[in-house]
């Protein structure tokens, strides 16, 4: 009676949780790795699986359990192969198959799943790993049927589980093979609006928008109110960088389904991508007229309002939500901006640091440090940096950069540029780093630091238009090379023409070169997008030097009213007014 009763509780054991390893050690990779694939929503019920096993399998079993503790995989294998052959039980050839999964072993991982739905056909998640299987192999004929079989068996999921299995492709360098199994498999079910749903997501992973947009609209045809493809096709359009065409399908969806908010908030959301703050607005307050604890909105409609320097109409909205505990921290962190827009330093300071936690918490402690520079308490300032070190470790880059920053407004730049160079030490090809410390050495005079760190960063960035600027900038100091900083400011201005720093360092190029009036073409349209005290200065030395000295005076008088201790005005006060004088 002794063993009968030993047979039967191992027997539960075995049938209720044995399945304690391979996981057992941290350091090894899951075992369905690399695609986690979920659980069916319900369990396959299996009325015909024995309750009670026969001693010879159970030893099998026994040997199969200790040879995988012992890391015996192969022998674990084999075991579980032999009583899943023995007992029409698909427990069993689950463990199997999870085993050679583990062991990645395509051979036996075919071997085990086959048996695994031989014996429970409706299975998901075996119908999964069988599709993931063939996938690798290059099995296309079997991936499209065990695909096939998802399909079918949970349509819901469907979606989830192609697209995790085009990642593992994407991973193993066959991204194109999973495009071509769904679309044999979009022959089979042409009915079927999801397949084609997911090819569009994939399309656009690849940056194939004219793909993209034609498998959503097949999608569309089938399912026309289908929400999630109709954000989809505008969030295409978005992305093509068509907002026109992005405005007019979500208008078109708001009308014809107003009941779904989706719709109405994304069209917000690219309205205000384009600049329409005034009807991205409008939008909003229709939403919240129609649900008034829409606080997402809300808070949305608030930061409408800021763009548009409406600052009371947000400052009323921020402080209705400050009840909702969900809100309430991201409202304190915007009441605290909207106090230093108004340049009430204590008022702010006081808003940040009631954001005690959530994802505004960093960002309310780094707007007290700011505000500590600007109102020249340093020491306060570096103390609350040093406390933020060990309240946020994952935030320790950004903190340096800011004690750098800290320093440097200090005008402690040896002390700057030490805290960098030690931080380059652990990470010494950190982009932020090197351009921070490059910046330094122009202030260090130190040329050579500052044209190494840019270089270096160039070597991994090499489209990084605002270090091409700065290394091109920094060259202009000797004649010899202006042809290398010519080179470097062309590429600059190609990545980013519009940009008014950048156009500022070639016009001064132009300058040093005696190109006048180009020079004067490039300085002016600068100035025009960014009044910036040191373009101001240089247009004013370039108009000066083509005997515009009228035009030169005013521009340098405006700009010095608004700034009288900027370094760039003064120097041109310094060395070409004050000679006139």
């Amino acid at each position: 009676m002794l063993i009968f009763r030993l047979i039967l509780l191992i027997t539960f054991i075995f049938l209720n949780g044995c399945a304690s390893w391979p996981e057992q050690s941290s350091t090894q990779e899951e075992v369905i790795a690399p695609v986690k694939i979920a659980e069916p929503k319900e369990k396959t019920k299996h009325s015909d699986i024995k309750t009670a096993i026969d001693p010879n399998v159970m030893y099998i079993l026994m040997a199969a359990e200790l040879a995988g503790q012992r890391g015996q995989y192969e022998i674990a294998l084999e075991g579980y192969m032999e009583a899943a052959n023995r007992v029409h039980d698909p427990r069993f050839a689950e463990k199997a198959t999870k085993i050679a999964m583990y062991m990645k072993d395509g051979n036996k991982i075919d071997e085990a799943v086959s048996l695994w739905l031989k014996q429970d056909p409706g299975n998901p998640t075996a119908s999964k790993i069988a599709a993931l299987s063939a996938l690798r192999a290059g099995n296309k004929q079997s991936a499209v049927a065990h695909l096939n079989a998802v399909l079918h068996a949970d349509p819901a999921e469907f979606e989830k589980t192609a697209l995790e299995l085009a990642s593992v492709l994407q991973r193993d360098g066959k991204p194109d093979f999973a495009y071509e199994v769904l679309d044999a498999l979009a022959e089979k079910n042409s009915d079927n609006a999801v397949v084609y749903f997911v090819q569009s997501l994939l399309a656009m992973e690849a940056k194939n928008h004219v793909l993209a947009e034609k498998k959503v609209l097949q999608a569309l045809n089938i399912q026309p109110s289908w929400d999630k493809a109709l954000i989809f096709q505008a969030q295409i359009a978005v992305f093509s960088d068509d907002l026109n065409k992005a405005k007019m399908l979500l208008k078109n969806a708001s009308l014809n389904y107003p009941e779904n908010n989706k719709f109405k908030k994304l069209l917000a959301q690219v309205l205000i991508k384009a600049e329409e703050y005034e009807t991205a607005g409008e939008v909003y307050q229709e939403i919240i007229l129609a649900d008034p604890k829409d606080a997402e909105s809300q808070i949305s409609l608030g930061l409408v309002y800021l763009q548009l320097n409406r600052d009371e109409k947000a400052e009323d909205i921020f402080k209705q939500l400050l009840d909702e505990v969900e809100w309430q921290n991201q409202a304190r962190f915007y009441l605290g901006k909207i106090e230093e827009k108004r340049e009430h330093i204590a008022k702010a300071l006081a808003w940040f640091d009631k954001v005690a936690e959530g994802p505004f918490a960093f960002d309310s402690a780094l707007s007290v440090v700011s505000l500590l520079i600007k109102d020249k308490k340093f020491d306060e300032a570096d103390a609350r940096l040093n406390t933020l070190s060990i309240q946020f470790p994952k935030q320790k880059q950004r903190l340096i950069l800011m004690q750098a920053s800290l320093y440097t407004e200090n005008e402690q730049y040896e002390k700057a540029f030490k805290l960098l160079t030690d931080a380059l030490i652990a990470q010494p090809d950190q982009r932020d780093l090197l351009y921070a410390r490059a910046l330094l050495a122009e202030r260090l005079n130190r040329p050579d630091v500052l044209e190494i760190d840019l270089k270096k960063l160039l070597t991994q960035y090499p489209d990084d238009a605002d270090a091409l600027n700065a290394l091109g900038y920094s060259l202009l100091d000797k004649a010899s090379r202006y042809a290398d900083a010519e080179k470097y400011l062309q590429q600059a201005l190609k990545l980013k023409p519009n940009e008014a720093v950048i156009m500022d360092s070639f016009g001064w190029l132009r300058f040093k070169q005696g190109k006048l009036e180009s020079a004067l073409s490039y300085l002016e349209r600068a100035y025009a997008k960014q009044q910036e005290n040191e373009i101001a200065a240089h247009l004013s030395e370039v108009l000066w030097a083509l005997g515009r000295k009228d035009e030169a005076k005013k521009i340098f008088s405006g700009a010095i009213k608004k700034a009288p201790e900027d370094q760039y005005l003064l120097d041109f006060k310094k060395r070409i007014l004050d000679g006139e004088e």
